[in-house]
């Protein structure tokens, strides 16, 4: 074995020296459409904001321990989630099995046959001699003709392998840097989809908090309901009333009973889907009823350009098209000659128990060149191609920045006009309110009828809904800016690979 190294030594040495040479463009990121600032946050101060994000749990902003502990489960057991996860492994591991050509390929063979020799035909002969006298004589030649066949025979071998094509052009190191930034791009992908079951959670969550407020307003509107009715029997058997005002107290209460009924069913179904991103079957989770905070935590929206490290979505764009910036290298090493440096070092001989003496000894060293000289503009086309997908690549890149911009100023807008359009609903709601107390009183004088009353309620049932609503608005829009600015994650998360 030390004769291969050393025999292999010089052109191992020559390789690298030849290697420092990589062909093709050196990778650097083209500027990004931006803006200084984000249009939709100046001049407006949100009514509960947040200075920072907490890098591992954004969601904690909420201040809701079920959401936290919900939260906690998605990155552990949501299939989706897995699914990448995995994906991001696998290309952890091309990773390795690109940086592996970089080195020699050495493999061991070992051979035992047993072999019969071919067959040949030989003459064997005996010469005798009759004299009398010293002139006359007879001489007699006899012979006989013999077949024979060579014995079989054992033959053994054993040998060490080594096999090298060293990176004279650079053309393996584009492939790894290609494949780095694809494994960079798909931890990128992984921490996307993270954020994104996280982000639907969150609105799922609160979706529910909500229908949970409207099975109170119902539960709240049926109660009402149930004491008009009791009222307007009363005015009956007074005789102040007609019949027909307690069928049209009834029907209210039916219909406020049935809306009731109805929101129980689109809970479930939220609180199944919620199941489903933290990934156990509907049956296995169940969540009480609880009330919904009014606070919404509006989290610092910074300058843009901090979106450039804080989006996943936007790193994995980018390092996607570093990789097609290397495969370019990649097809611009085509022109250049390939070389395969190969070497063998072994034993061969009849007899296993000295088979590794010296005189046995066989070795081989060699060396192949093979260069492209006629290929009609195949590698002219290929490296046409590669830099015609890193440009779109490129495109790629812009128009998910500006998505991103979009998304943030979005939800910018949304918080800043919901937050007004709260306060009008509230203030409607408390009108709402007021009127229906004063339709009350007066209805119960019986100074007015039941109509007046019951479109009292019902105006106050619709504008308690309209604050629910504008609220649900808020919390989505709450979550979904969180999600625009990353959700606390950054590009320095990546991996080195």
């Amino acid at each position: 074995m030390s004769r291969l190294v050393r025999a292999l030594l010089p052109a191992t040495l020559a390789g690298a020296l030849l290697a420092g040479c990589t062909v093709g463009p050196n990778y650097s990121r083209p500027p990004a459409p931006m803006t200084p600032t984000f249009k939709e946050a100046a001049g407006w101060t949100p009514s509960h904001p947040v200075d920072a994000l907490d890098k591992g749990a954004w969601w904690s902003v909420f201040n809701d321990p079920v959401l936290d502990g919900l939260e906690q489960r998605v990155a552990i057991s949501n299939q989706t989630v897995k699914q990448y996860e995995a994906a991001y492994r696998a290309a952890h591991e091309v990773v390795a099995e690109a940086r592996a050509t970089f080195l020699p390929t050495l493999s061991v063979t070992g051979s035992a046959e047993r072999v019969k020799g071919d067959t040949g035909v030989g003459t064997v002969g005996t010469t005798t001699g009759v004299g009398t006298g010293a002139t006359t004589g007879t001489t007699t030649t006899t012979g006989t003709t013999t077949t024979g066949s060579s014995s079989p025979v054992n033959r053994y071998g054993a040998a060490l392998e080594a096999a090298w094509a060293p990176d004279l052009w650079g053309k393996i190191r584009r492939t790894v840097e290609s494949d780095k930034a694809l494994a960079q791009a798909s931890a990128a992908d992984l921490a996307n989809i993270r954020l994104s079951a996280q982000a639907s959670l969150a609105e799922d969550y609160f979706d529910l908090r909500v229908l949970d407020e409207e099975t109170r307003l119902y539960g709240d509107t049926v109660a009402a309901y149930q004491k008009f009715l009791r009222i307007t029997e009363g005015q009956v058997r007074e005789g102040t009333q007609s019949r027909s005002a307690v069928l049209t107290a009834q029907t209210q209460l039916y219909g406020a009973q049935s809306s009731l009924i109805a929101v129980g069913v689109s809970r479930a179904k939220m609180e199944h889907a919620i199941a489903i991103l933290i990934g156990v079957g509907p049956a296995d989770l169940t969540i009480a009823p609880a009330t919904l905070s009014r606070d919404i935590p509006v989290p610092a929206a910074d300058i843009p350009s901090t979106l450039l490290q804080r989006r996943p979505d936007v790193a994995a764009a980018e390092r996607r098209m570093a990789s097609g910036n290397a495969l370019i290298g990649v097809a611009v090493s085509a022109y250049f000659p390939d070389l395969t440096l190969s070497g063998e070092y072994g034993f061969s001989g009849s007899n296993l128990s000295h088979l590794f003496n010296a005189s046995n000894t066989l070795w081989s060293l060699g060396a192949d060149a093979s260069e492209t000289l006629l290929d009609f503009g195949l590698r002219k086309a290929q490296v046409a191609q590669a830099r015609a997908v890193y440009d779109g690549d490129v495109a790629v890149y812009r128009q998910t920045v500006l998505t991103a911009l979009q998304g943030v100023e979005d939800e910018l807008a949304s918080l800043r006009i919901y937050q007004q359009q709260q306060d009008v609903a509230l203030k409607t709601e408390q009108s709402a309110q007021e009127a229906l107390k004063l339709d009350l009183d007066e209805y119960r004088e019986g100074t007015i009828d039941y109509t007046t009353v019951i479109t009292a309620q019902a105006t106050l049932e619709n504008a308690s809904l309209g604050v629910l609503t504008v609220l649900e608005n808020r919390l989505e829009a709450s979550v979904l800016l969180i999600e625009n600015l990353g959700g606390g994650w950054t590009a320095t998360d990546l991996p080195k690979t």
